[in-house]
């Protein structure tokens, strides 16, 4: 059914002079198990490459719909800004520590959170330790 709809895409795409870059074009397939899928989608000829997880406007979608790789980056990310923060500023007032907290580290721990909202309690505790560690 899906390979169809690519079909029709393809045909359009022709009709109207564009093409699709099948190197870009990845499938992913969203399930509660991980295992062989029969299903094989092709455009341009190429077989469209299977992924488990893709960075997609900086939110990492895995096929099992957890959001334990986003919470571990925005946490990889949140700790590099706290300690390029502990390495670079010599004056740590209460202020000024608290406003370079607000500006270049909690960013990367609310960015999007609306759609990777995590509900594990491992993965609150590990962006709760970088506000632990900044306190």
């Amino acid at each position: 059914m899906l390979q169809q709809d690519l079909n029709t895409l393809q045909n359009l795409a022709t009709k109207w002079e564009m093409s699709f870059n099948a190197s870009k074009s990845k499938v992913m397939h969203i399930r509660k198990q991980l295992g062989t899928d029969p299903c094989e989608y092709i455009i341009n000829g190429q077989k469209l490459e299977e992924v488990t997880k893709e960075k997609n406007l900086g939110i990492i979608l895995s096929s099992n719909l957890k959001v334990a790789d986003q919470c571990a980056a925005a946490c990889a990310k949140a700790n590099r800004m706290l300690g390029l923060i502990n390495r670079n500023i010599e004056n740590k007032n209460k202020f000024i520590m608290l406003q370079l907290y607000k500006s270049l580290v909690r960013p990367h721990i609310d960015y999007c959170t609306v759609a990777w909202s995590p509900y594990y309690v491992k993965d609150k505790e590990l962006l709760e330790k970088v506000q632990r560690r900044f306190t």
